[in-house]
């Protein structure tokens, strides 16, 4: 027994050191990865151990645990953050699955010892109520509920850590007491339920978004040919795909005389083009998606304008006619003829003269 308490001892202490190592890792480095696999394999030896040796139970209390033992009641707690840490895309529910659980384990534990807080009891009922919408803060809760809520929080945390520090610095002390130490470890456990809860209320977003993201198709899984009337329209059998953007290869083949772009002589034997793909795939890579302008609204009329397809004249300014100038002989003949033809006009046509339909 007491060969395998000082394994687990050494174990946890590993554990801890190399938790702390990963800090100053970059995530997405070889090291952090073989490091936290590593750490995650000695943490799972220390809970069989705990389990082997029969350490806890929930018909004690938490002063009829020894001080050394106290601190491994953190161990689901911290395989759970390096679950977290951990990130993989394709199995990232079940790791948000399995650290929720062991979060809710630890927190469960620690209840049954009787170390929750009042506020941290009431958390903990909510979970149970609902872990998959779990949140600190009820959506339903006003923004003013929400600030003071987490105002209110980070204090907590705050003076935890400073406590949890202190202590941290009187046991290094070569005679460190035994009461010291108890302390140091339950201020541990205090930080761990207040971030296990925070944890838990992160799982439950981050389900929430997993929820929105479109599952990527299985490349093992042949996708099957979509019966639409536009296939029929096209002319197109059941074992191809319609596609509104590109020709399918096949239709491209069956619709050229020739499979070759050049005879075995070297001729031509259709009309192609050689540009240069990578200059034109980068000119078109900021290109917008509609036709911009080439002209101004101005420049456009102009144009217009010169061709013919714009008429001008009418409205009001048809109605000002010029004046005809005294002292212009010439001009006040053509004025003089241009009436009479008018007036000779209007009687020999006179109104409704061409209406043969609706006579009046």
């Amino acid at each position: 027994m007491a060969e395998s308490e000082a394994s687990l001892s050494d174990l946890f202490k590993q554990a801890k050191s190399d938790q702390n190592d990963l800090d100053n890792l970059d995530p997405r480095s070889d090291d952090f990865k073989a490091l936290l696999a590593s750490c995650i394999s000695t943490l799972q030896q220390c809970s069989q151990l705990v389990d082997r040796l029969a350490l806890f139970s929930s018909n004690e209390d938490i002063d009829d645990v020894s001080t050394s033992d106290i601190q491994y009641l953190g161990i689901d707690y911290l395989l759970a953050e390096l679950t977290m840490r951990s990130y993989s895309p394709t199995d990232r529910k079940v790791q948000l699955d399995e650290a929720s659980q062991m979060f809710e384990r630890v927190v469960t534990r620690l209840d049954e010892y009787s170390l929750l807080q009042a506020a941290s009891k009431k958390l903990l009922e909510a979970y149970k109520d609902g872990p998959r919408t779990f949140r600190i803060v009820p959506e339903a809760a006003g923004m003013e509920a929400k600030r003071n809520t987490k105002i209110r929080r980070f204090q907590e945390e705050k003076e935890l850590k400073a406590r949890l520090q202190l202590l941290r610095e009187q046991s290094q002390s070569l005679n460190v007491d035994d009461e010291v130490l108890r302390n140091l470890y339950l201020a541990e456990l205090n930080l761990y339920v207040y971030q296990a809860f925070q944890a838990l209320d992160m799982i439950s977003q981050e389900r929430q978004i997993l929820a929105l993201v479109p599952q990527q198709p299985d490349p093992d899984r042949p996708m099957h040919p979509v019966n639409d009337n536009r296939d029929r329209r096209n002319g197109m059998h059941n074992g191809q795909l319609y596609s509104d953007r590109l020709d399918s290869p096949e239709l491209l083949n069956a619709a050229r005389p020739h499979r070759g772009i050049l005879n075995a002589s070297g001729r031509p034997l259709q009309p192609f083009t050689i540009t240069s793909q990578r200059t034109d795939l980068r000119k078109g890579v900021f290109r917008p998606g509609h036709s911009l302008p080439t002209m101004s609204i101005d420049e456009y009329l102009e144009e217009e304008r010169k061709r013919g397809g714009i008429i001008e004249g009418g409205g009001p300014q048809s109605e000002q006619r010029p004046e005809v100038d005294e002292d212009n002989v010439a001009a006040q003949d053509a004025a003089t003829m241009k009436a009479r033809e008018w007036d000779e006009f209007v009687e020999a046509n006179p109104k409704g003269a061409g209406n043969t339909i609706n006579r009046g």
